[in-house]
């Protein structure tokens, strides 16, 4: 992998990862700093941390997963972030039958609040992210821990399984998640979405940390590493059942809606990899249209649209051209934005003939 995809080398140092991509980096406050210094870590321990805001529903179950970890060198610690239900009860239960698990209890701040208490209260010099209403499956840290120091990774998260019943996009995703089982093709897929779900994530503690952002924090998070050199995969098995339902965050805050995510994106796609080049969108559709106009709102010159429909050549999309694919800007960088893997692998095949190389001159994104 070369050019826009391997920014700078990774070294994992608190500026480096907790960037923001616009000079400044976020001081140590009380709701961000790591409760203990690097030497006092544990080194072989795992800290899996676990915020929760009225999740009594599933919290019980996510927390007996974590209890029957094959990998017993952890501590779980639970972040209550204002519940007005019975969630801090059933943590508080968890900790006095089990040594290992541990409560913190704050107001409502929010899920990165929560998530940056947690953080903090860590001694672990691994981190585990975990869902308060996902299932780990019992070999989930052991294999992943595994991998990640035989393959000196920086992060990794794990294959997934939606229940109790997923719905066909959700399943796609499923699928494409799975399929990232190689540093390479994290790296190629990054654009698509985020290449590591989140409640599987488990990385070096000094790698993790989490920013009140407008898109999903998670995908900020992997992105940071991503742009620090940090190089991360996911493990082959199925690590964690991933429990979809009406209330999760992803279907009701407006920081996972696709204009977040293309917002996320773009951020990350101007400040490394464009580098002040104008964008070529190839495609067309909502995919194509939504991606150019987070662009142009960020000031990225985008010269032109490329289909391969005959009937929309010729026409002006935000007052940009659209052009046939022979006819396209051959200078710039081309955004693939299409859905589905079938229509991005056709896009690779023609940037490929092009002569462009993924990541100097040319991403998908969806």
């Amino acid at each position: 992998m070369s050019g826009g995809l391997t920014p700078k080398p990774f070294g994992l140092s608190r500026r480096a990862v907790r960037e923001d991509g616009l000079g400044s980096v976020e001081p140590e406050t009380s709701t961000n700093r790591r409760g203990h210094g690097a030497n006092e870590r544990r080194s072989t321990l795992v800290s899996v941390l676990v915020p929760v805001r009225d999740g009594e529903a599933y919290l019980d179950e996510a927390l007996r997963s974590l209890a029957g970890q094959t990998y017993e060198d952890l501590e779980v610690v639970v972040v209550d972030d204002g519940s007005r239900d019975a969630s801090a009860d059933i943590a508080r239960d968890w900790a006095l039958r089990d040594t290992r698990f541990r409560v913190a209890r704050q107001q409502p701040l929010g899920f990165v609040a929560a998530s940056r208490r947690a953080c903090a209260e860590a001694r672990g010099s691994y981190l585990a992210a975990m869902g308060a209403d996902d299932v780990a499956r019992p070999h989930r840290l052991e294999t992943q821990l595994a991998v990640l120091q035989e393959e000196r990774l920086d992060a990794r998260g794990g294959g997934v399984a939606y229940f109790p019943n997923a719905t066909d996009g959700l399943r796609r995703y499923e699928r494409w998640l799975n399929s990232l089982t190689t540093v390479e093709a994290a790296a190629r897929d990054l654009f698509v979405e985020c290449p590591i779900g989140h409640p599987t994530l488990l990385a070096r503690a000094e790698a993790v940390s989490y920013r009140p952002v407008d898109w999903p924090e998670d995908y900020d998070l992997v992105l940071r590493l991503w742009a620090a050199g940090g190089r991360f995969r996911n493990v082959d098995d199925v690590v964690l059942d991933w429990r979809d339902h009406p209330a999760r965050l992803a279907r009701t805050d407006e920081r996972y809606s696709l204009t977040a995510f293309a917002r996320c994106k773009v951020h990350y796609l101007r400040l490394h990899v464009l580098r002040g080049r104008p964008a070529v969108v190839w495609g067309s559709g909502p995919v194509g249209k939504l991606h150019a106009r987070v662009l142009l709102d960020a000031g990225v010159e985008v010269a032109a649209f490329v289909d391969v429909d005959e009937r929309k050549i010729g026409k002006r999309i935000y007052g940009i051209p659209l052009v046939a694919h022979d006819d396209g800007p051959r200078d710039g960088f081309v955004l693939g934005a299409v859905a589905g893997e079938e229509a991005r692998a056709r896009l690779r095949e023609l940037a490929r003939e092009q002569g462009r190389r993924e990541g100097d001159d040319f991403v998908v994104v969806a």
